[in-house]
């Protein structure tokens, strides 16, 4: 393919991708794009789509008391837990060295 291939764009707006040009840059179809206005024209990029984790109360307690680093922010984690309403005991963690 040379540097420049002129595609007709269909009505609703969807344009083909040539397949060498798809397959040069990992495209599949139903894959995300990124589509960048520049100063040249519009920009078509891959992009990185990562689940994301919705946490639920047990798990941020999980969070808060494993992150603890020492007695003063364990005894905060437990507060901010029981604020979630649960017994931090009944949350697997470890506790900090210290305490």
């Amino acid at each position: 393919m040379s540097a420049q291939e002129a595609v007709q764009m269909g009505e609703d707006g969807t344009v083909k991708i040539p397949i060498d040009l798809r397959q040069g840059f990992g495209m599949d179809a139903g894959m995300t794009v990124i589509l960048e206005r520049t100063a040249e024209g519009i920009l078509i990029r891959p992009a990185v789509v990562l689940p994301v984790e919705a946490y639920t109360p047990a798990r941020k307690a999980e969070f808060l008391l494993n992150n603890a680093v020492d007695l003063e922010d364990y005894r905060r984690a437990v507060r901010e837990v029981r604020g979630l309403g649960i017994e931090p005991d009944e949350v697997p963690h470890t506790k900090p060295v210290r305490y």
